[in-house]
């Protein structure tokens, strides 16, 4: 007779040997991750900070305090780090692109309004809007040294570089000008008058022409900088307040935002004609481009918001509050510029 002490070792040895051993050796399913969504930076100019948003909610998820009045923001050669340029505390401020924390806050840079590197990471460029000179500075990959401070025309508003890193492009927003600056000898090449109220420009691939936005009018108008003098070769027509560019990241087109005409243009950039149009309401200005193209964020100047277009479409989908006159918009998760 098999007393029940006696059988229960037995009846626990053939369950561990085959219900237990068959769920030992059956695969347990990895629990998917949620994809990382790097988040989205606004600038708001009037009240001095970065609104930081989550780009799956919607939702402002964070407000960094920055110097006054950032205006634009550039991302480090090394995508470490966005540089957030604040005018009127002549301060740069860094900050990780993917966590949105400040890394560091670079003071004594005078006036930055705008920023940019070259694309060989060697430069890097401010222009002071409103103290009407050019900084060039030297860069070793994690801090700068002032190279030059090239005394320009009337408020220098935005830059461009070539993509040789050869020459810098500057508009004098209040001179109505264009000019170029030799990088490595850190001197005015040329200035060329322009139409009223030059702002933001744009340079072609194959560095023969550089596009510039009339503020003041209601045009592009194009320079064929080939040459050893510059020359007006087209003016294309978009909409009052031509103001800033975003290249699509096709290859092909670039965008306009037409801040008075609450549009944006789309270029063709081998025909140079309007190839698109499409309304953005509240004085449109900075854009931003997402990596996969079916997206674009425009900062609404006027109306204190950020506004998301669907590109195939260009339909409005929403509209984020931000803060006071938002400006620079930007994202790790970008198409080419």
């Amino acid at each position: 007779m098999i007393t029940a002490s006696r059988f229960l070792p037995f009846v626990l040895a053939l369950l561990s040997a085959s219900t237990f051993g068959s769920l030992a050796a059956t695969p347990v399913p990895a629990v998917a991750s949620a994809p990382f969504v790097a988040p989205l930076f606004v600038l708001n100019s009037l009240d001095n900070s970065v609104s930081v948003l989550d780009m799956t909610t919607w939702t402002e998820i964070r407000r960094i305090a920055t110097g006054k009045q950032p205006h634009h923001l550039y991302m480090t050669p090394d995508e470490k780090s966005v540089i957030v340029a604040n005018a009127l505390s002549d301060s740069l401020t860094f900050i990780d692109p993917k966590t949105a924390e400040i890394q560091r806050t670079v003071r004594g840079v005078l006036d930055p309004y705008h920023l940019r590197f070259s694309p060989d990471m060697k430069w890097f460029v401010t222009a002071a809007n409103r103290l009407n000179h050019i900084d060039i500075f030297r860069w070793d990959g994690s801090n700068m040294t002032l190279a030059k401070r090239v005394s320009t025309g009337k408020t220098p508003s935005h830059l461009w570089i070539d993509s040789k890193s050869s020459t810098v492009y500057s508009t004098m927003q209040d001179s109505d000008e264009l000019i170029a600056l030799d990088l490595k000898t850190q001197a005015i090449k040329w200035r060329v008058k322009t139409g009223p109220m030059p702002a933001d420009l744009f340079g072609t691939a194959d560095d023969k022409r550089i596009l510039v936005a009339l503020t003041g009018s209601d045009a592009v108008e194009v320079y064929d900088v080939s040459g050893p003098q510059p020359a007006r070769s087209k003016v294309i027509k978009t909409g009052l307040g031509a103001h800033a560019f975003r290249a699509l990241g096709d290859g092909r087109h670039v965008l306009v935002s037409n801040r008075v005409a609450n549009s944006i243009s789309k270029i063709d950039l081998q025909t140079l004609e309007v190839v698109g149009r499409f309304a953005v309401p509240g004085g449109p200005d900075c854009m931003e481009v997402t990596r996969d193209g079916k997206q674009l964020f425009v900062s609404s100047r006027w109306a204190r918001k950020l506004t998301v277009i669907d590109l195939a479409s260009g339909k409005l989908v929403r509209q984020v509050n931000v803060g006071k006159s938002p400006h620079g918009v930007w994202t790790l998760d970008h198409a080419s510029r």
